[in-house]
């Protein structure tokens, strides 16, 4: 049996944000079903019953959304509770949650903090740039709200990252962004480069990336974090992390540095399971937990197409310096699995940024 990691959508996409770049949202759109509800708590229990009996060594509960606190505490306090019921095998258990913060209290917290949870709260930098890109239902800016958020989390010892998506305008000022979270203690960052949606040309919306742009903000990230780690000062990127790693030898934990694609096991509300966060597309859909368990889900021929065609590679890449840290990138940037859309400007990023990386690697 092997490790198993599951992203679950207890409130399918709902959710209380209108985002200007939500991918989730451009998904619903391209599928006959937008949303799927709130998922039920039988449905809960028999994918974590499925689950634990399926998964060794490891499982990974991730719960996203959409924003998945609009489906209360009362759902992952059960969701807690099934876990320490069905884990037969006395499987190792880890529990994420990602979120936008504008939900939480004391009472989250402490439930985060009791059950080990890793928390992931989005938050695009400075007021200015947050508030125009991440508004709630009413058109409100929710920068204040979810720094309320951070500093609850940061109270209450919740172990959490920020996650920062970054659209063209966070990349034009991300100098801007990242002395921001420094001076306010964030430490722990994870950047998230946006997508464009579905079926648009790339790099035609108002903030979208181009290659360009992608690459400069790569290189400039990486001169302000080499600065503070050759400093003595602790920040966290993970993009970065996994580069460190992997030049020490260690598999990377980034799924775009893999050089193929891996079953994410996103569960939608309805129980309906797909192989990826960017793929909850109806010609994706692997088929229900309700009705399968994952070792059919994970053997079914729409699985197994979408792991083999992940492993194509342009011929262009072959011949690449840097292929072994490369290795192709994310396949939603890869559209019809051919050259990635940021070739350039990852080519351009490790001519710059490789040598320092080995000696980072080095100390």
């Amino acid at each position: 049996m092997p490790p198993l990691s599951l992203l679950i959508k207890p409130a399918s996409g709902g959710c209380n944000m209108r985002c200007v770049y939500c991918f989730y949202h451009d998904e619903a759109q391209n599928r006959a079903v937008t949303s799927y509800g709130m998922m039920s708590e039988d449905t809960l229990e028999t994918l974590i019953r499925k689950a634990l009996d399926y998964a060794g060594g490891q499982c990974t509960f991730g719960f996203q959304g959409g924003e998945p606190t609009l489906r209360g505490l009362d759902f992952f306090r059960r969701a807690v509770e099934y876990q320490q019921k069905y884990n037969v095998h006395n499987v190792r258990i880890y529990n994420a949650l990602q979120t936008n913060g504008l939900l939480l209290d004391s009472h989250w917290a402490r439930f985060f903090k009791e059950n080990g949870f890793l928390v992931g709260l989005s938050l695009d930098g400075g007021k200015a740039l947050h508030d125009s890109l991440r508004r709630d239902s009413q058109g409100r800016g929710t920068f204040s709200r979810t720094m309320r958020a951070a500093r609850l989390l940061e109270s209450h010892e919740v172990d959490f990252n920020l996650l920062t998506v970054v659209t063209r305008q966070a990349a034009e000022n991300i100098t801007q962004v990242y002395r921001f979270l420094r001076r306010e203690g964030l430490l722990y960052q994870q950047y998230i480069p946006c997508l464009d949606p579905l079926g648009e040309p790339r790099g035609s919306s108002p903030y979208s990336l181009t290659p360009k742009v992608f690459g400069g903000f790569l290189k400039t990230l990486f001169d302000l974090w080499y600065q503070d780690v050759r400093a003595g000062r602790f920040i966290y990127i993970r993009y970065f992390e996994n580069l460190l790693g992997m030049l020490l030898g260690r598999p990377p934990e980034h799924c775009g540095l893999s050089g193929r694609c891996a079953l994410q096991h996103v569960i939608e509300a309805d129980g309906s399971v797909y192989p990826c966060d960017f793929y909850c597309l109806d010609q994706w859909r692997l088929g229900n937990i309700l009705e399968e368990d994952f070792a059919a889900l994970d053997s079914a021929a729409t699985a197994q197409r979408f792991l083999e065609e992940s492993l194509a590679a342009p011929e262009y890449c072959g011949g690449c310096e840097y292929r072994f840290i490369c290795r192709g990138g994310c396949r939603r940037d890869r559209e019809g699995l051919g050259l990635n859309y940021f070739c350039q400007a990852y080519k351009e990023f490790f001519s710059y940024a490789l040598p320092r990386l080995r000696e980072l690697a080095g100390m």
